[in-house]
């Protein structure tokens, strides 16, 4: 089957005034991350963008490092392309971009065509976002701390009707139905309009300033220590953030989110031909929560309720006829007793409801705990070759998290009023369940996940006669992400090979490829090439444009590619057959003789192969009346092809049957997906003043 998508992602259009860069600096060259090294922005080809992320937080602030980049870069809206979760690269190792604040960030940077993401093999098929973080210098200790208080102001609530409207109301759709007998009394309905007791007919706004505050806070402190000489140079972070919630009464009260964060990067030089680095990173997460349900009980409680009790949150104990023994011997051997003054209330519709829980149900922590460590070895080989390096990094990654969780069962209550010389009384209690308060803490959803990361490249960098440019490297990459109670790991292997020339910055060829390993398909199946290849050309290099004086820079560049991969293969073993031993039983009563059938739940198919992305993708870069407006621009057509299915109409109707229930069908290569789509950014950069 094929699906066709057409994407127009002109959403990007971003216009920076006051600048987060000066307009002189759009011409300037500055190096930007790519796949395994770093290149000048001039150079970059097409279905590349970056972001400079510490230049971004001295004009702006945010909290997750990926906010509002859908403003920033063309293609981008959660998705690279609309293919899918890119992967996301911290360092050059999978990890989650949650993880990170933009405060540690130096740059980021979006990988969306073929030609970009190819050498990190078939788990970057659907783009890659490579954030980097910041490093230390040679100027000596420099030292930043920033401060930063947030308030959250909700614009609005939704709006309900009260409980006088919505008897009323209700009354009328009875009427239209052709039931006359109506569910709510006119008293009743007065004495809902009134207010005069509110405990007795309740008028339940979850969104009132009884339960919620008007705003809530956000705090947050960040160190960084930078610095270094000649032979090390280093960078710390070192912060802390807290936020609390809009809730204000019960457990609800106690509700925030803490994480402390520290991380630490060193990067020596040994000699003059030997230089590494170590990363690393530690976080320490705590997300406490109530356990009322009450955001999502605000949508659908609703605030009386006809033909039956109306749910009141709390039954005042002063209203209670002290006589009534059986009632005060709830109140006695209760476990919660709010503010010394109320039970909780219920009924038997809502014998556990989200206020009682709000103030008996107990809380949730949500902890995470994650510790990040890479190194790297840079060497220089120019000794046996010139322009020949080698560069090799390792990481290891651990995160653990649980939930800790004190769990209670409560009791609640409903109230029988009755009228004594004027006054509003309660002349008897009815209760539901029990209290069961262990304060025992309960521990749950246990998660232990380790990465371990490896990649090493041979590169080769020269230049011949001032005019050619070649660029060529040889690459082995890996990493695998074992999480406890999961039996596979997620694994990506793969070799790479990437070949680049340019004359003079005008003319450009790359040729890149990936030989890639997956463990989903059938042994003899499971290694494929990925090639892709790309052309550019910087026309205003051209002299016929040389007198152009607003044209500082156009170039154009253009690409295919072939990537085969496996993340759009679901499972393990698809390419298997599968049989039940537990099928049906038949019998025979004459001979009290049975057997058991053996049957088939799927066909198999060892010729299972990856799924394809092709693709030809054609890019627009160029630089305005001297760096005043710059504009980035990519047509892309994705052919997504091969990927699994179980074609019904292809095979004859008995190759499933229902009875015994039985199918010989394998899954095959054969939907095919077209995504065809154009991105376009455009940036205004001016300093006044």
């Amino acid at each position: 089957m094929k699906q066709i998508y057409k994407i127009v992602t002109i959403g990007a259009f971003a216009l920076l005034s006051a600048g987060i860069s000066k307009a002189d600096e759009l011409l300037d060259s500055t190096k930007v991350h790519v796949a395994f090294r770093t290149v000048e922005d001039m150079n970059l080809l097409g279905g590349v963008s970056a972001v400079d992320v510490e230049k971004l937080m001295e004009k702006d602030y945010s909290t997750y490092s990926l906010s509002d980049m859908q403003a920033l870069v063309g293609g981008y809206n959660g998705q690279l392309w609309n293919q899918g979760n890119a992967l996301v690269l911290v360092d050059g190792v999978p990890r989650e971009a949650t993880n990170i604040l933009p405060s540690e960030i130096a740059q980021i940077t979006f990988l969306k065509s073929a030609q970009a993401v190819v050498l990190y093999g078939s788990r970057g098929a659907h783009g890659v976002i490579l954030i980097t973080t910041k490093r230390g210098n040679e100027k000596g200790l420099q030292v930043s701390v920033r401060g930063n208080a947030q308030l959250y102001v909700p614009k609005s609530y939704p709006k309900y009707l009260g409980s006088a409207e919505y008897a009323t109301l209700y009354n009328e759709a009875l009427v239209n139905d052709g039931i006359e007998i109506p569910a709510f009394s006119q008293e009743d309905i007065y004495n809902y309009s009134a207010g005069t007791n509110p405990f007795r007919y309740p008028d339940i706004n979850f969104f009132s300033d009884e339960y919620l505050k008007k705003n809530y806070m956000r705090y947050d402190a960040t160190a960084e220590f930078r610095g270094g000489g000649k032979y090390a140079r280093y960078y710390a972070n070192v912060g802390l953030y807290n936020n609390s919630d809009l809730i204000k009464f019960g457990e609800g009260k106690d509700n925030h989110t803490t994480r402390l964060h520290v991380r630490g990067n060193i990067d020596l030089k040994l000699n003059d031909w030997i230089s590494g680095w170590v990363n690393t990173s530690a976080s320490f997460y705590d997300d406490r929560k109530d356990r009322s349900n009450f955001w999502a009980e605000s949508a659908v409680l609703r605030p009386t309720n006809p033909g039956a009790d109306p749910l009141v949150p709390l039954i005042p104990i002063s209203a209670i006829d002290p006589s009534d023994q059986s009632a005060w011997a709830y109140i006695n051997n209760s476990n919660y007793i709010v503010d010394g003054k109320y039970l909780l209330g219920g009924t038997q519709q809502y014998a556990t409801n989200p206020f009682a829980g709000m103030y008996a149900a107990g809380h949730n922590t949500y902890t995470s705990r994650q510790f990040q460590f890479d190194l790297g070895l840079d060497i220089d080989l120019a000794r046996v070759l010139p322009g020949l390096s080698f560069r090799a990094q390792y990481a290891v990654d651990y995160a653990t998290s649980y939930n800790t969780a004190i769990i209670n069962d409560y009791a609640t209550y409903r109230a029988t009023w009755d009228n004594a010389l004027g006054y509003d009384m309660i002349s008897g209690i009815t209760k539901y369940n029990l209290d069961k308060s262990t304060a025992t803490q309960t521990v749950s959803d246990s998660k232990d996940i380790q990465t371990i990361a490896f990649n090493a490249s041979f590169n080769y960098n020269r230049t011949f006669g001032d005019a050619h440019n070649f660029h060529a490297m040889l690459l082995a990459n890996g990493y695998q992400v074992s999480t406890s109670g999961e039996y596979h790991r997620v694994s990506n292997a793969n070799l790479g090979l990437n070949l680049e020339y340019d004359y003079m910055n005008k003319y450009y060829a790359q040729l890149s490829g990936a030989a890639i390993h997956s463990a989903k398909l059938a042994p003899g199946h499971r290694n494929a090439f990925s090639p892709t290849a790309t052309l550019g050309w910087r026309i205003s290099q051209e002299d016929w444009l040389s007198d152009v004086d607003w044209l500082n820079d156009l170039k154009l560049t253009a690409s295919y590619g072939v990537i085969n991969q496996d993340i759009d293969i679901e499972k393990y073993y698809m390419y298997a057959d599968i049989f039940t031993s537990t099928g049906t039983w038949w019998g025979w009563s004459e001979t009290n003789n049975s057997m058991q059938t053996t049957d088939s739940q799927r066909g198999g198919n060892p010729d299972l192969g990856f799924v394809k992305r092709k693709e030809f993708n054609a890019g627009l870069n160029t630089v305005l009346f001297n760096g005043l407006i710059g504009i980035n621009a990519n047509f892309f057509n994705i052919d997504t092809n091969d990927q699994l299915t179980i074609a019904s109409s292809t095979y004859p109707n008995y190759f499933q049957t229902y009875w015994p229930v039985s199918d010989l069908r394998p899954y095959i290569n054969y939907n095919n997906q077209r995504r065809t789509g154009f991105d376009f950014g455009v940036n205004i950069a001016k300093e006044v003043g």
